[in-house]
């Protein structure tokens, strides 16, 4: 347990950043969980416009340092494979 006013900040602040990039972990699981769905369809400019839209998603949690920046990249990769693979 903290003892000093100080460590009983961080701890709350900790919990709070911890709910925090927890969220944004999950929207990112989301997004890639979204292209996925649409590739299984079978609608390549659907696919592809999906994957548009989660490729900000991917990059603005990547930049916020959440997740390490490669694997975003490939992760963004391997989606982008997938669509374009598309007969």
């Amino acid at each position: 347990m903290a003892n000093t006013k100080q460590a009983r900040k961080r701890s709350r602040q900790g919990r709070a950043l911890n709910q925090h990039n927890t969220a944004l972990r999950s929207r990112l699981r989301s997004a890639i969980k979204k292209v996925r769905k649409v590739i299984a369809t079978g609608d390549k400019a659907a696919a592809a416009a999906e994957l548009r839209a989660s490729t900000g998603v991917i990059d603005s949690i990547a930049d916020k340092k959440v997740v390490h920046k490669n694997l975003a990249a490939r992760n963004k990769s391997r989606l982008a494979a997938a669509v374009k693979a598309m007969a």
